[in-house]
């Protein structure tokens, strides 16, 4: 022990004015060189800046005095003496690699006393040595640290039996960092970060005593390299923030220690990878959450609230998967989530991340697969941000050819960069595998993959072969494609490519990108087109509807009617198809029974399964009243009877990337606007469907299909059915095969085919 007596026989402590000056203003680029316990010749002194404190004394760990701090500035910069500190070798001074911690520096306290009488006792931050490993440093370096989740940002840590928060934040340009937040009246002289050399990587333990905990507020104050004070900056890392439009990051541990979340899915898990994507059927019910119903934006509660009621909807309806417009966090509602900022934290507009992981844990053990929507392409400009992180162009292009997207008013990510390249792998499988996230939707493919996109000549910069493509955007995504496939058994990742760039879906073996699956854009655009004309003038666009198997086993597609084709003057589902409002509902379910008997895996934005008239406005909830409508509650149950009937027909289903399983009966019949075609589970499998579609509003009575059985056919599904909304008129349920001959077919069926409708036919299952 020290007595007060002992400490005040010594030499005051000081410290020289700029130094001083720098540690009341917070500009020390290198604050553990002068605060914490430093040896010199009179024993150790320890120093501290605690801005607002009205006196402080060092104590020993169990609060018992030691000595008093002198106050070196009014500011809140103290010092002290413990003159008979045994010896215990090396100062942990400074940010030098072989920078050590003193053993037993630890046992003393700061004791601070606020100007209203109250005490705060706690360990001193510059008392801890190096905090992140030398093998972490080394992989984020490499862009390859693929648990960024777990290494940067605010981690709720004991160290040395100190519970706290440990920070970490790579700003490699900036002259210094400090931690601010609600823990330090968002001072940047009290937590100035240590600058680990070589890494870009700054660092700081901040004691639980000192306030740092779960549900901390927080950001980083830095300054650039020329020494220019730049915007409270956000945690890239962070796995938690507060309520947009407020853009703090938020410590996300409860308590001391983070309790790992009890998921209760392994099942599900291991069901998923053993199950083939290809062949298993995938039906997406996509939405966005805050939109769906307004209720999921009571704060936090959002996710529980969806759990409650999208679960048991989704279910009901037969659809196999969500898909979440993404839940990142995003500052600008209005873009949708599509540009985000903190990638590591799903939204606080729904709740804390505990329960996001809850809510997917529920659909897991409902049997629902959940997908996201994610976007590695860009990022917005909000001065809180990615941009100019540190001051220089540190995430994004520093030469707007590169670095600016002109359509968005956003900036791209510097791909080329090991740490850039590495966040976003990481950040990749932090939703997979820390969120048990079953595949990722990556947004805006085509930007990424050429260098030219939407950009005219002399505004973009060609590649190291002179060539429009982006090199480092394909060996990005073959790599996170690999990953996905090695680490996250059964997880998918989905790509919307708008162009035909070879081999999306291909292997990276053979040169692909390793996607599983691709947006099938022009099929979509190409038959919504043709929904859209008068069913007089479809004759001329009969070909809308046939392409699209043109080129169906170039990749393993998704067909998608998506949120993109509800917004921006484009019109609702049912708002594209033409006629009276009898016309419009059975248009839209003879496309729905073709949509979902082509083909492909299926996505629908909601909305569209209740036909809602209103385009999608994201900051209305669906209009759901309309269910108690008889038209839109029959394209309702017309939605879960496809569901139901793609899922249980292996035809349908098994053979989606394959030739053998489609096979065109009737594709040239344009004077009737009628299309027939049979899908298998396999070549001459006896599980075979027809499906016969008419797209005119004229009914066909004996119209010959032909088919490869004789015998009875069940018509196992008719849009114009009378539970659906339509007219009823049909074939009875059941209908014989003769032996005539008909489209190289041994056997025909002479068929009754109601207006505006999609017929699906089986062989009959009692032969």
């Amino acid at each position: 022990m020290v007595s007060n007596d002992t400490a005040l026989d010594l030499p005051a402590p000081t410290l020289p004015g700029p130094v001083i000056e720098a540690l009341r203003e917070g500009r020390l680029a290198d604050p553990f060189g002068v605060l914490g316990p430093h040896r010199d010749e009179h024993g150790m002194t320890v120093r501290a800046v605690v801005p607002g404190a009205a006196a402080m004394q060092l104590t020993d760990a169990h609060g018992d005095f030691l000595a008093d701090m002198v106050q070196l500035h009014p500011d809140g910069v103290f010092a002290g003496r413990l003159p008979d500190w045994p010896d215990a070798g090396r100062n942990p001074v400074g940010n030098q690699p072989d920078a050590q911690r003193l053993p037993g520096v630890q046992d003393y306290r700061l004791r601070i006393r606020w100007p209203d009488g109250s005490e705060q006792i706690s360990a001193d931050p510059y008392a801890f040595g190096l905090l992140l490993g030398d093998l972490d440093l080394h992989l984020f370096n490499e862009g390859r640290h693929l648990e960024l989740g777990k290494c940067l940002g605010a981690q709720c840590l004991t160290i040395e039996g100190e519970p706290g928060v440990r920070f970490a934040v790579w700003a490699p340009n900036a002259q210094r960092v400090s931690v601010i937040g609600d823990f330090n009246g968002w001072n940047p002289a009290r937590h100035p970060m240590r600058l680990r050399l070589g890494s870009g990587v700054w660092e700081l333990f901040v004691p639980q005593a000192m306030g740092a905990a779960g549900g901390s507020r927080y950001k980083y104050d830095m300054t650039g390299p020329h020494g220019e004070a730049l915007p409270d900056k956000a945690d890239p890392v962070a796995q938690a923030t507060e309520l947009p439009p407020a853009t703090a990051s938020v410590v996300a541990c409860a308590g001391r220690m983070a309790p790992p979340f009890q998921w209760n899915d392994a099942a599900w898990l291991e069901q998923r990878a053993r199950t083939d994507p290809y062949a298993a059927p995938m039906s997406v019910y996509e939405l966005h959450v805050m939109s769906w119903q307004r209720a999921a934006n009571d704060t936090g509660r959002g996710w529980d609230i969806l759990a409650e009621r999208l679960i048991p909807y989704v279910r009901d309806l037969g659809f196999t998967h969500i898909e979440l417009l993404p839940v990142t966090e995003h500052p600008f509602g209005g873009s949708w989530g599509y540009q985000p900022l903190s990638l590591f934290a799903p939204t606080s507009r729904l709740g804390p991340p505990d329960r996001f992981a809850a809510f997917i844990d529920r659909c897991h053990q409902a049997g629902i697969g959940v997908i996201l929507d994610w976007v590695p392409a860009h990022f917005p400009t909000d001065p809180h941000g990615l941009a100019q992180f540190d001051g220089t162009a540190l995430y994004e292009h520093e030469d707007p050819r590169e670095g600016y997207h002109q359509d968005w008013n956003t900036l791209i990510y510097n791909l080329g960069r090991n740490e850039v390249r590495g966040f976003l792998l990481a950040n990749a499988m932090h939703w997979l595998e820390h969120f048990h996230v079953d595949a990722l939707r990556v947004d805006a493919v085509a930007s990424m993959l050429y260098r030219d996109y939407s950009r005219e000549p002399g505004q973009w910069v060609p590649n190291r072969f002179g060539g429009r493509e982006n090199l480092e955007s394909v060996a990005f995504l073959r790599e996170m494609n690999a990953l996905v496939r090695e680490r996250c058994p059964g997880a998918l990742t989905i790509a919307e490519e708008s162009t035909a760039w070879p081999g999306v879906t291909a292997s990276v073996e053979s040169g692909g990108l390793g996607f599983h699956f691709k947006w099938n854009m022009g099929w979509m655009h190409d038959t919504l087109r043709y929904l859209s004309h008068q069913p007089i003038h479809r004759p001329w666009h009969h070909g809308d509807m046939t392409f699209g198997m043109v080129y169906a086993w170039s990749e393993a597609f998704v067909l998608p009617l998506s949120h993109d084709e509800v917004v921006h003057g484009k019109g609702s589902m049912i708002g594209k198809a033409p006629g009276d409002d009898w016309q419009r509902f059975a248009n839209l379910r003879a496309y729905y029974g073709f949509m979902w008997t082509h083909p492909g895996k299926k996505l629908l934005f909601m909305g569209g399964e209740f036909a809602q008239w209103r385009e999608w406005n994201h900051d209305e909830e669906l209009d759901w009243a309309l269910l108690d409508q008889p038209a839109h509650r029959g394209v309702h149950s017309l939605v879960r009877d496809l569901n139901r009937l793609y899922r249980s027909l292996p035809a349908l289903h098994a053979a989606d990337h394959r030739p053998d399983g489609f096979q065109w009966i009737v594709g040239d019949d344009h004077q009737n606007s009628v299309f027939a075609y049979l899908r298998r589970a396999a070549a001459d499998s006896r599980d075979t469907v027809l499906v016969v579609v008419n797209m005119t509003p004229v009914p066909r009575y004996g119209y010959r299909v032909g088919v490869p059985f004789a015998g009875d056919w069940e018509e196992c599904l008719n849009t114009d059915a009378g539970v659906y909304g339509g007219s009823n008129l049909g074939n009875g349920g059941r209908v014989q095969a003769d032996a005539t001959p008909s489209h190289g077919q041994p056997a025909s069926l002479a068929l009754t085919l109601p207006p505006l409708a999609t017929l699906v036919l089986r062989p009959a299952t009692d032969l």
